[in-house]
């Protein structure tokens, strides 16, 4: 039963969430359950974090080692469907939102709470993301943020852990706003907000400078519907097959992304990404599907994959919409099983080779030399039934004095 005197907060071991645990208590009475987790972000240990958690305030510390699941349930759908928001994006941030969440309404349940927090602003699109996911899984659960509903800006911030003698180091503050898990890193904010301003070396940390690239990277990944299971040869995960490409495709400065962003919130935003493993695999992963999939179904799934993309970008990811298209791209990975070869090198994945059991791709229909095993003469009688609405179009044009006019051949 949920306890109106508790609160789940989303806990990152950072300044603001670490602040907000002894001021979400001090400003609503209610005691703070921190929860985490590791989504391949890097940095502190989870017990780290956890015992910050406790020290600062929290009655209880709930930590989750994600990883697996992150990959295996969140950046295998977005792989599959080929996600890039408007072109570019491979939603970084949003695919670890709606698994945050699930978390956070599990802790809920689990500790009897009716109350989660998140550290948010009232400008961003997470907001939105951690709020309604949590109203998808739980809506009886009500969601605040400090930072956006209590005043809690980061000068206040840095009193109040001064005042209560907060266990926080703060370091220099990092000009930028960064996020990032094992699909990605996402950094916005500070001189990039000035859209003419280029990036400076020290916005990256995931990838390399593609200008000075080391050695080219042969790299073969092999699928088995739409999932990568090895890597020259050797069997992975998924968590393994994303790790090993943001090395690798990181060494060669694949994966950067500058774009001005529409967000959900209505805004345009200044956003750099860096996503050096999903960018390959991505690119591996279509190259495959256009060996794979038949026209007409694969025309539809760059279709659904463009929508699909909009929908997680814009926190419907449990919506029913996101589910039935989920179901749709599911049945089109059942024979997106085989080989690509890419070379990584200066910022780029380039496929070099493609070879599948399950390929629609046949030699003898698509060569010119001998043994070609194409009907040439069956085109005639496909012209002159494709071509045909086309004709009775242009004979009522005619008829009617609309014809298209031929310009006239006369020289001068």
């Amino acid at each position: 039963m949920a306890d109106n005197n508790r609160i789940v907060l989303a806990y990152s071991g950072g300044l603001d969430t670490s602040v907000a645990i002894s001021y979400l208590k001090e400003r609503t009475g209610k005691d703070v359950v921190a929860v985490s987790l590791d989504v391949g972000q890097g940095g502190e240990s989870l017990e780290t974090i956890k015992q910050r958690a406790l020290a600062c305030g929290a009655v209880e510390s709930y930590v989750v080692d994600a990883r697996d699941e992150f990959a295996n349930e969140y950046c295998m759908k977005a792989l599959k469907a080929n996600a890039m928001y408007e072109g570019v994006y491979p939603l970084v941030s949003a695919i670890s939102r709606p698994l945050i969440s699930k978390h956070l309404v599990r802790a809920a349940h689990q500790f009897g709470a009716y109350t989660i927090s998140h550290g948010c602003t009232g400008k961003g699109n997470d907001q939105v993301r951690f709020e309604v996911s949590i109203a998808s899984i739980d809506p009886t659960l009500k969601a605040i943020s400090p930072i956006r509903d209590l005043a809690l800006t980061r000068d206040v911030e840095i009193a109040f852990a001064k005042e209560h003698k907060l266990p926080i180091t703060q370091t220099e503050k990092s000009p930028y706003s960064i996020d990032q898990n094992v699909w990605g890193r996402a950094i916005e904010t500070g001189f990039l907000e000035d859209p003419w301003n280029g990036p400076t070396k020290d916005c990256y940390s995931y990838t390399d400078d593609p200008a000075f690239p080391p050695v080219e990277d042969e790299v073969v990944i092999e699928f088995k519907q739409g999932i990568p299971v090895k890597i020259d040869g050797r069997d992975v995960t998924p968590l393994q097959a994303i790790e090993e490409m943001n090395r690798r495709a990181g060494a060669q400065g694949i994966g950067r992304i500058d774009l001005i962003e529409d967000r959900l919130v209505g805004i345009k935003s200044r956003e750099l990404y860096e996503a050096p493993g999903a960018v390959a695999l991505i690119t591996a992963h279509q190259e495959l599907e256009n060996c794979c999939l038949e026209r007409e179904q694969h025309r539809i799934k760059r279709d659904i994959d463009k929508r699909w993309g909009e929908l997680v970008y814009d926190a419907q990811w449990f919506s029913p919409a996101t589910q039935s298209l989920n179901a749709f791209i599911e049945d089109t990975q059942k024979y997106v099983s085989g080989e690509i070869r890419m070379i990584l090198h200066g910022g780029r994945a380039v496929v070099t080779g493609r070879r599948s059991d399950s390929s629609l791709y046949d030699y003898s229909l698509a060569t010119y030399d001998s043994g070609d095993s194409f009907d040439s003469k069956s085109s005639n009688g496909f012209i002159d039934i494709y071509g045909l609405p086309s004709r009775v179009a242009a004979a009522r044009d005619v008829k009617f004095g609309n014809g298209i006019e031929v310009p006239s051949n006369t020289v001068e």
